[in-house]
Order: C-alpha cells, then structure tokens, then sequence
C-alpha cells in the first residue's frame, strides 16, 4: 500500500516522501509538501498514486534514522494552519460505550441509560445504512485547527488549566476540499486524540472543552481503502516502562458506523466544504488508560502502533506554563 510522509532533509528543507512500506522510500520530484501534492492529483483528474508516478523519484530516504534525528513532520500540513480543520466523532466502536458510560453514569441523576449509553445504541442501530441510506448522526466534536497537531516525536502540551492529559489511540482519516467543493479523503494515519478525561467525567457538558488539546499524527498517510479489521498496541511509559499496556481495535469490522456514514455527517455541512481547507477526522476508541484507572504525569511517553501502518506514533505528555489572559476593551 501506498505511504506518503513528510520529512525533512539535514537542512530543515521538507520533502514528500513515497513508500511501499517494504522497499527504499523516495522523495517525490516537483511537489513542496503533500497539501501540493494532493492540490496537483485534484488538478489533473488523477490519483495521488498517478500523479506521484508522474512526477518521478528522487532520492532515497532513511525513514529509520530520519525517526530517530527527529526530522519526521505530520503526514499533510497547510500553509495556513487555520486552515486545516480538526474534529472527529465519538461513541462509534463496538467497545467504546463502556469507559464513558463509567464516567458518566456517576453524574447521572436516576438509575436511566446514559445520553452516552443511548448515543452508542443509536449507532449499533443504525450506524451501517443500507446502500443509498443515510444512517444514525454519531457524537461530534471540535477540537480546533492545525496548530494543533503534532508529528511523532512531539510533545503534547496540556494545558496548565487542564485536569489531565490522557491519550486516545485511533485512527483518523485527511481530507482536502477540491475548487467545487468536493471532499477528497487522502488517506488514514495513526493518531492520539489526547484529552482532558477528567475534565469530561466532571459533567458530560465539558465534553467541548476536553477535547480543546493537541493531537498527534502517526508519520504515514496510508493512502487507499482502510482494512476492515484493524488491531493496535497502546502503551504508557513512566521512566522506559510500561505503566499501561492494552491491544486496540479499530476499522469498520469493529465499528458501530461505517467510515462513510461518518463522513457523510460531518461533510453535509457546507461550512466543511471550503475550497481549499484541510480537515482530519478521527475516528474514535474504546481503549483508554483512564478507564484502567492510569493518571498520566508530565514525562510520560505514549506509543501506539498498528498494523498495516508500519511506524509508531510516539509522544511526550508536558504541561504548559500557566499564561493569564487579559480581556482589552477597544
């Protein structure tokens, strides 16, 4: 399958980077990021695959020790971060009802289902439509633009507000908004919707302002059909050591809605249909280390690696200095 990275060279300069994920990457010749790229294939009826053939190859790329130099970026950035659209949808995988159910059922006021509990069965019910159906609407959420996303090797930086700063290991897909307004889904990368859990748990209102953090996505932009059936390591490490340990399922075989009834609901809007933006979705989990009862500390290392995605996504927990903010009248 088709992998297209961005890495930059021992000058800081960034190239696009194609791989099979067997055989010698290569940089791509004539295009300056894969936002330039993708606008290129749009242009010219052709798919990312056509248009990389077209241009030709340069150089081979070390992906092994460009990772351990630091010089993997996020997969697709745009020039202009806000620009490029980050939200994702919840309460869509078979297992995922549980940890939230959890956290909520304790501000729950009568011995009833869940809002959550019955979001999740909305989408057992009718998450997967019938061919020319449009299915159930799942859970949605923003959590902003693309300053901030980070590449492997980052640090995700909590908040000095927040409560906590956990990790999400899942799956998220990239789109680009063509001239007329046409989604064009790029590819799927391994992502950490990082969030504030016990910010959520404290009133399922909050939900909006947990998921306000950054992100991290994985190297590869796996460009193509999903597997239905993904599978996933997530860890925790404290000091080299696994605090947290735990497989992750993920693809539509493990999912209460299909990738495009999920699709459907968040591009039926026109406001996500601006020529020229970026958005990444992700997909949501059912595996969390808060629902294990882990307090995550600043320091600690999350990994999530799945196949078919060869590289890991790895990032550092940090928390921000406190930054009072002052309200001028003009």
């Amino acid at each position: 399958m088709l992998r297209i990275l961005q890495v930059r060279d021992g000058a800081g300069a960034l190239n696009v980077v194609a791989w099979d994920g067997e055989g010698v990457a290569r940089i791509v010749k004539g295009v300056s990021s894969t936002y330039d790229l993708a606008n290129q294939a749009i242009a010219a009826g052709q798919t990312l695959q056509q248009r990389i053939d077209a241009a030709g190859f340069g150089d081979a790329v070390d992906l092994e020790r460009a990772a351990a130099e630091g010089r993997i970026a996020l997969p697709i950035s745009h020039p202009d971060p806000a620009h490029f659209v980050v939200a994702g949808t919840g309460l869509t995988h078979l297992g995922s009802a549980d940890g939230r159910d959890k956290m909520h059922k304790a501000a729950a006021a009568a011995e009833k289902p869940t809002d959550s509990m019955r979001m999740f069965l909305m989408g057992v019910e009718g998450g997967k439509p019938k061919a020319g159906e449009v299915g159930v609407q799942p859970e949605w959420f923003y959590k902003g633009n693309g300053s901030q996303l980070r590449a492997t090797g980052e640090d995700l930086v909590s908040p000095a507000f927040a409560l906590d700063g956990g990790e999400e290991p899942e799956l998220a897909a990239i789109y680009l908004i063509g001239p007329d307004g046409t989604p064009f889904r790029l590819g799927f990368c391994l992502a950490n919707e990082f969030s504030d859990h016990v910010t959520e748990k404290g009133n399922y209102l909050w939900l909006a302002h947990s998921k306000l953090r950054h992100a991290g996505l994985g190297p590869e932009l796996l460009v193509g059909e999903l597997p239905a059936h993904v599978e996933g390591t997530s860890r925790v490490l404290r000091d080299g050591k696994a605090i947290f340990e735990k497989p992750f399922l993920s693809g539509e075989a493990n999912m209460s809605h299909t990738i495009a009834n999920l699709e459907h609901h968040n591009f039926k809007y026109e406001l996500f249909r601006q020529p020229g933006d970026l958005h990444v979705h992700f997909f949501g989990t059912a595996t969390l280390s808060f629902s294990d009862g882990v307090k995550t500390e600043p320091g600690d290392v999350f990994e999530i690696v799945a196949a078919p995605f060869k590289l890991p996504l790895v990032n550092r927990l940090a928390v921000a200095a406190d930054k009072p903010v002052a309200i001028k009248s003009l």
